[in-house]
């Protein structure tokens, strides 16, 4: 199934006047998503300088979704660094296509929610299915946030789309063992639908990947009720991206506590 407009307009949100421009971040959004739905990311990042551009759900539609993202990416006004992100299969779809090199230009993968482990004979999850089930049920699985849930019943989603199987050869072709790129994994502790700990020996291959896992989290990472701290860790992987590849460290933390149960998490 597909959406009636089949040409799905690439979503923008621009740093605001008087900052100079940070770097540019393509998102590839999931199954059945439309890029309106990032709107609050889109405007949380782009407030710290960093151009977004929301593409369309290449489950959809891939070869519009590789003509956008290779639009935007190969752009000569588009600053650098140059960083493809993707959630849920677009997070498949961006890591299969740095894999592959089909889009040059690419500096750094911001990935959430990747399914870990897929059946090749039928595109489902290979362990720790969600079974299809109600509209509620749906919504409890993507995320916790009352304002997200809201935008979620709205116009801009494909209901049941989160249970449909990933696009054969998909899972295959994100090889991260391949991507010679950095790599910052965001994923929901929680996450029903692709289980932490799958996702977790995935990024386990990759040359050079940082794996965040969000306490309580969902599947849909970026917006879920911690979508702040998300976007705080994004920020700071790329202002460190602008200092190299080698992702040097700009910030440490020292805890000094009488409390031994404290955490030093963030």
């Amino acid at each position: 199934m597909t959406w009636p407009d089949q040409h799905v307009p690439v979503a923008s949100w621009l740093e605001p006047d008087g900052i100079a421009a940070r770097g540019t971040l393509v998102l590839i959004p999931g199954r059945g998503e439309q890029p309106a739905l990032y709107t609050r990311f889109g405007r949380r990042i782009a407030s710290d300088g960093y151009r977004v551009h929301v593409v369309a759900d290449p489950a959809d539609d891939a070869r519009l979704t590789l003509s956008q993202v290779s639009g935007r990416l190969a752009d000569p006004a588009a600053p650098g660094p140059r960083i493809l992100a993707g959630s849920d299969t677009g997070a498949l779809f961006a890591a299969g296509l740095a894999a592959s090199g089909q889009v040059p230009g690419v500096d750094a993968l911001v990935l959430a929610g990747l399914p870990a482990a897929v059946n090749e004979a039928d595109g489902s999850a290979a362990e720790g299915a969600t079974a299809v089930g109600s509209w509620d049920q749906e919504l409890d699985t993507r995320t916790a946030c009352p304002a997200h849930r809201a935008r979620l019943s709205g116009p801009g989603l494909r209901r049941g789309a989160l249970y449909e199987p990933v696009p054969a050869g998909w899972a295959e072709l994100a090889d991260l063992s391949a991507v010679a790129q950095p790599v910052l994994g965001l994923h929901g502790a929680d996450d029903p639908v692709s289980p932490v700990a799958a996702a977790r020996a995935r990024y386990a291959a990759a040359a050079g990947a940082e794996f965040t896992t969000i306490v309580g989290g969902r599947h849909d990472a970026l917006n879920d009720l911690t979508h702040r701290s998300v976007a705080a860790t994004i920020v700071l992987f790329l202002e460190r991206l602008r200092l190299g590849a080698e992702l040097p460290r700009i910030v440490h933390t020292e805890i000094f506590a009488r409390n031994p149960h404290r955490s030093v998490a963030g």
